[in-house]
């Protein structure tokens, strides 16, 4: 897959919907860059696939077109929580199943099938939660960036992120504490 690939995959989805294909873009390329940054210093110790975390990076968030997220310009009928789901369904039929595991492993830092149960969430019964390194690192990368009009454009400090987290349970401020250990030790609290 190439960059113009990329491009025209987001084009064929969001071509009617030129707001939140700006927005997308916006919020992706963002995401890219701190991801390939990540990638790039991760390099060292590991094989990483950089272009693959190009390409996942800019279609993590194909699936919010699909939503109810009238904020972010969208005005499908899903739930915006479904985004990672959706765009699942969009790149496995695009033929991108690797690609696609990163839109449906990117919220938060995962998300496991007792969570899903527990809260009651409209998602499928099953542990969404990144696994590679580099959906590691992609899922990282997307904390720090908000869609929402009032953050868009800023990164969020560690500390604003895992605050975000923690609401959802302490053990996801673990998740992300161990991750920035490992991405950013420089932003870590211990490093």
């Amino acid at each position: 897959m190439t960059h113009l690939h990329t491009a025209n995959l987001i084009r064929k989805y969001y071509q009617s919907f030129p707001a939140a294909h700006q927005l997308l873009l916006e919020h992706s390329r963002m995401v890219a860059r701190k991801a390939l940054s990540i990638a790039r210093r991760q390099l060292r110790r590991e094989a990483i696939d950089i272009a693959f975390i190009t390409e996942a990076a800019m279609l993590h968030d194909i699936g919010i077109i699909r939503t109810y997220a009238p904020d972010l310009h969208c005005s499908g009928e899903s739930p915006y929580l479904a985004h990672g789901i959706i765009g699942h369904d969009i790149l496995q039929k695009e033929g991108l199943p690797h690609h696609a595991r990163v839109c449906e492993r990117h919220t938060g830092v995962g998300l496991t099938a007792k969570e899903i149960i527990a809260q009651n969430l409209p998602l499928p019964i099953r542990d969404m939660r990144p696994e590679t390194i580099e959906e590691k690192i992609i899922c990282y990368a997307d904390l720090f960036f908000s869609k929402n009009s009032r953050e868009h454009g800023q990164e969020k400090s560690p500390l604003e992120v895992r605050q975000g987290l923690i609401r959802y349970g302490g053990n996801k401020g673990e998740i992300f504490d161990n991750w920035q250990r490992l991405f950013e030790p420089e932003q870590s609290a211990e490093g």
